[in-house]
C-alpha cells in the first residue's frame, strides 16, 4: 500500500500570530489596532517598517505625539544622556536638573503674558490626567462647580464621566463654530451663529445653569475632524469669560509644540487662557502631562491631586530636547508654510471629488471629510459619510500610508505628518491619498450595502 506523503504546513507568518494573539488577549477598547492591523517593527522620521517587511507613511505620528516624528536623533541622545548618568528615571515630583531644563525650556515657548506670572503642575501622564488637574484646580480657586465644554470636543474620559465618579463634570456642551455645519441645528452652517453663546448660559438667569467653575475649549478640536476656532471668536470667548470670572482652560493637547503654525495655538488669536492643558507632543513621543496656569489659581493643597508618575526623567529629557529643536529650527513656521501648500492641493483634490465635503486644518493638524452627497442632510446641514471615510483609510493602508480616523461620525481623515516633513515626503502623502480617494469612491457601496455610487452633486 502506498504511503501518502504527508506535506508539513508552514506556520503562519510572523506578525500575523502576534495579531491574532493581541486580538485574542486585549480588550475590545483597542481602537487603532483594528484598522490598523500592521505590527511595527523599526521606525525613523515619517517612516514605519512592519514585521511583514512593508514600510508605511505614517501621518498619524502617534495622534500627535510625534512632533519630530521617530526616534529622531536628539530625542534619543537625551535619552541616552539620562540612562548613561545613572540618574533615578523617576522621581515623584522632586526636584531634579532634568526636571529644571524642562521647566525653563517649556516656559521659553510660553506666551509671554502667560510665562511672567505662570505655576507649572506635573500630573499623571496622560491627558485625561491634565484635564481633570485643570478641573480640580479652577473648582478650587473658584469655589464653584461644573465646566463649560464644547460639543465636538474630546478631552479624554475625564469630561465623559459624572464628577461624582471622578470625572470633571461637564455642566453643558456648547456649540463650536463650524463653517460647514450649523450649530444649532438649523442647517445653516456659519460660525457666526455660536458667537453669543459663550455670554448665554452664564447670563440668563432662567437657564438652570450656575455659574460654572471655568470654560474648556479646544483652538482646533482634533479628534473632532480637525475644526479650526476662527481667532476672532476665541477674542470673545477670552473676553465673555474674563468679564465673568470664569477660567478660561485651553487643551492644547493636540496642537501645542508648533503643530498650528504657532508653537502654542493661541497665539493665532493672541489670546492668553487662564489654564493651558499639555500633553503628547511636550513629552517628545514619552508618556507626559502637566498643566500652566496663572498663579492666583494656585489654591490647592500640597496633598490635592497627587499621583505617582508625575516624574518621568526620561519624558523630561525627551521633551526638552523636543521643545528646544523644534524653537531652534523655526519648525512651527514651516508647519504653518506647509501646511498651507498641503490645504491647497487638498482643495484642488476636493473639486475633483464631490465626497470630500470639507478641508480644513491649520500648519500641519489637516482634516478630510468625506460626504455622500446623495444621501439626505441630517439636522446640522451635512451628510456624513462614515463608510467612505473607513474605505479611504483602508485604501490608505494598502498604499503605505497610515492617516488617522476622526470627525463626528467618523467621517473625517485626520492628517498629523511630523514637524520634520519634507516638500518631497508632503507630496507623496497626498499623492497616496489622492488614489485612495479615487479607489474608495469606485469600490465603496452606500451606507447600508447597496451597490458602489459615483457620489455625483454637491458637497453639502
Amino acid at each position: 500500500m502506498a504511503l501518502t506523503e504527508t506535506v508539513p504546513t508552514a506556520p503562519p507568518p510572523f506578525h500575523e500570530g502576534i495579531l491574532r494573539r493581541q486580538a485574542l488577549r486585549e480588550s475590545a477598547a483597542r481602537t487603532y489596532a483594528r484598522s490598523l492591523p500592521i505590527v511595527p517593527v523599526r521606525a525613523r522620521g515619517l517612516t514605519i517598517e512592519g514585521a511583514d517587511g512593508r514600510r508605511y507613511l505614517d501621518c498619524l505620528s502617534g495622534a500627535g505625539t510625534l512632533a519630530l516624528g521617530h526616534n529622531h536623533p536628539v530625542v534619543l541622545e537625551a535619552i541616552r544622556t539620562v540612562l548613561d548618568s545613572g540618574a533615578p528615571l523617576h522621581d515623584l515630583d522632586l526636584a531634579t536638573p532634568v526636571k529644571d531644563a524642562f521647566t525653563t525650556e517649556l516656559f521659553a515657548t510660553l506666551p509671554g503674558e502667560l510665562a511672567e506670572k505662570a505655576r507649572i503642575r506635573f500630573c499623571g501622564p496622560a491627558a485625561t490626567d491634565a484635564v481633570g488637574a485643570a478641573a480640580a484646580l479652577v473648582r478650587t480657586a473658584t469655589g464653584r462647580d461644573g465646566l463649560l465644554a464644547f460639543s465636538g470636543a474630546r478631552h479624554g474620559p475625564a469630561t465623559e464621566a459624572p464628577a461624582a465618579a471622578g470625572g470633571v463634570g461637564v455642566t453643558r456642551l456648547l456649540p463650536y463654530p463650524d463653517d460647514h455645519r450649523s450649530p444649532s441645528g438649523t442647517g445653516e452652517p456659519g460660525a457666526g451663529l455660536t458667537a453669543h453663546h459663550p455670554e448665554n448660559p452664564v447670563d440668563d438667569p432662567d437657564s438652570g445653569i450656575p455659574h460654572p467653575a471655568g470654560l474648556l475649549v479646544e483652538p482646533v478640536q482634533g479628534e473632532g475632524g480637525v475644526v479650526p476656532a476662527p481667532d476672532g471668536w476665541l477674542r470673545r470667548v477670552r473676553d465673555a469669560t474674563a468679564a465673568r470670572g470664569i477660567p478660561l482652560i485651553v487643551d492644547e493637547t493636540q496642537t501645542g509644540v508648533g503643530r498650528t503654525g504657532t508653537f502654542w495655538a493661541v497665539e493665532h488669536s493672541g489670546i492668553v487662557p487662564d489654564v493651558l492643558v499639555l500633553s503628547k507632543a511636550i513629552g517628545g513621543s514619552l508618556p507626559l502631562a502637566a498643566i500652566v496656569h496663572r498663579e492666583e489659581l494656585d489654591c490647592r493643597p500640597p496633598d490635592a491631586h497627587a499621583g505617582a508618575f508625575r516624574g518621568n526623567q526620561l519624558a523630561m529629557a525627551a521633551g526638552s530636547a523636543t521643545l528646544a529643536y523644534v524653537r531652534a529650527n523655526g519648525l512651527a513656521r514651516r508647519a504653518a508654510d506647509l501646511g498651507a501648500r498641503m490645504l491647497a492641493r487638498l482643495g484642488t483634490l476636493a473639486a475633483a471629488h464631490p465626497c470630500i465635503g470639507g478641508i480644513r486644518g491649520r500648519g500641519l493638524l489637516i482634516g478630510v471629510e468625506l460626504t455622500d452627497p446623495e444621501a439626505e442632510p441630517d439636522a446640522t446641514g451635512a451628510r456624513p459619510a462614515p463608510h467612505i471615510a473607513a474605505a479611504v483609510q483602508r485604501a490608505c493602508l494598502d498604499r503605505g500610508l497610515i492617516v488617522g480616523p476622526g470627525g463626528r461620525h467618523g467621517a473625517a481623515v485626520r492628517l498629523l505628518p511630523p514637524l520634520t516633513l519634507t516638500d518631497e515626503q508632503a507630496d507623496a502623502i497626498l499623492d497616496r491619498l489622492a488614489d485612495a480617494i479615487a479607489a474608495a469612491v469606485r469600490m465603496t457601496p452606500g451606507p447600508t450595502g447597496s451597490s458602489p455610487t459615483t457620489l455625483r452633486g454637491t458637497s453639502r
